[in-house]
């Protein structure tokens, strides 16, 4: 018990991760912090390709939330269901589904977002989704398993479980096929009568370049680098149907397949649509302030809220790691304003730039707006990484030291089945972690 105000903090992605740490650091003990997540841990989204890929054990990316209980901050395991903003109440359910009611003095949503689905037939029953942990090593163990199912089969077969079709090509579909390549081609070397089998991954998306969010330059560069390894690039095509046979592109081709990953894109959790509250697309309507109009009590940040964009007068800021991270930290220091701590200013941001890991010693950046390619352009995105991950650089570093000197593990796990990762629900894992793995 405590005759502190309370300060409640939903979600624990990079917008709430980073609230969380930033107000305990600026009103430790004068404020009770309380952070609801489903999960232990902050989830470093934009290195799970990696994990997918077999070079990053899943904890490596995976950052204690005890990190924040050092600062004073109270973890609440649990999923928040409701809010009832007249009465400032949170309703949550903890891990043993036990229901709880929570009271709050300061509000910060940041419950993130979730998979992005289209009316496509079949795509929730066989499109493999990319959101979290389970999904990663998930898509892992599915990956090996084609290859290896593939040796024993008839061609026909074969040929389809040697097939793999990635839909988005964003930083996070790019990524994927990039990896899941790479893996797919190991995994075949290790098995004598595949050596001559070739590898078909397609890599489609409705936009007219690949990366479409990164400079021209830089998104030729990744096609020609993607282009070079064999992976045909689909530009202006997506996927008109799913089947357990295969995939038809829009464009009418169909292609026989086992592996269909989908990476289109995310949407807003769907606890903001329950708030009752004015929205933008699905995300939270704010102001410059992070606070919900109206309700001063309420602030919103990351892939959850709709923040005016200061640099592009009417447009709103983007669903990114970057941005979610600093509003973060703005609503933090705000909600600390608001007891006297600081002063009440608007978000406004300026572009760090944008990284994408294409695997082997490829990748494309383009820092504080400077493209850059090759190894140089590997070294600033891993520099990157180590630099924005709050833990485990060292673990990390040295897993990528060891790829770079030892054969991979090309093992199936199996420790996660196809229905604990369905791609047309929002799994407690993937609701509460800030969802964009863009940088």
């Amino acid at each position: 018990m405590t005759n502190r105000q309370r300060v409640v903090i939903a979600g624990g992605g990079f917008a709430g991760f980073n609230a969380a740490r930033t107000l305990s650091r600026i009103a430790r003990g004068a404020v009770e912090i309380v952070l609801i997540n489903p999960n232990d841990y902050f989830l470093y989204l934009p290195l799970l390709p990696e994990v997918a890929a077999g070079i990053l054990d899943p904890r490596k990316v995976a950052i204690p939330l005890t990190c924040c209980d050092r600062l004073g901050v109270r973890h609440l395991l649990a999923t928040v269901d409701s809010v009832d903003a007249q009465e400032r109440t949170v309703r949550c359910t903890d891990a043993e589904g036990n229901h709880r009611d929570l009271r709050y003095d300061r509000l910060v949503v940041a419950v993130g977002s979730v998979n992005k689905l289209l009316p496509v037939p079949g795509l929730a029953e066989y499109a493999h989704g990319f959101r979290s942990i389970n999904e990663a090593l998930y898509l892992r163990d599915h990956l090996i398993r084609q290859i290896e199912l593939a040796e024993a089969d008839e061609p026909g077969e074969r040929a389809a479980r040697c097939t793999f079709v990635v839909v988005g090509a964003g930083y996070t579909g790019t990524e994927v096929a990039a990896q899941g390549q790479l893996l797919t081609l190991d995994a075949r070397e290790r098995r004598p009568g595949l050596r001559d089998q070739p590898l078909r991954w397609i890599l489609a998306d409705l936009a007219p370049r690949i990366l479409p969010e990164l400079d021209e330059r830089l998104s030729r560069i990744a096609h020609h680098t993607l282009s070079e390894r064999g992976m045909e690039i689909r530009t202006g095509t997506s996927v008109a149907e799913a089947t357990a046979e295969g995939v038809k592109l829009s464009t009418g081709e169909f292609v026989p397949t086992r592996s269909l990953i989908w990476c289109v894109g995310v949407r807003p959790d769907p606890l903001v649509d329950s708030l009752g509250l004015p929205t933008v697309k699905g995300r939270l309507l704010v102001d410059e302030y992070l606070n919900v109009p109206g309700h001063p009590e309420i602030f919103a940040c990351g892939d959850a809220a709709a923040v005016p964009d200061l640099t592009r007068p009417g447009a709103y800021t983007a669903m990114t790691a970057q941005h979610a991270t600093r509003q973060g930290r703005r609503a933090a220091r705000n909600v600390a304003a608001s007891y006297g701590h600081g002063e009440r200013k608007p978000y406004k941001h300026s572009d760090l730039g944008f990284v994408v890991d294409l695997g082997d010693a490829a990748a494309a950046a383009n820092p504080l707006g400077v493209p850059l390619s090759g190894l140089v352009a590997k070294a600033v995105t891993r520099g990157y990484h180590l630099l924005a991950i709050p833990g485990g650089r060292a673990r990390i570093a040295g897993s990528w030291l060891l790829d770079a000197l030892l054969p991979r593990q090309t093992v199936q796990l199996g420790v996660v089945r196809p229905g604990e990762v369905p791609l047309d629900s929002a799994s407690p894992e993937a609701s509460l972690t800030e969802a964009s793995s863009r940088r």
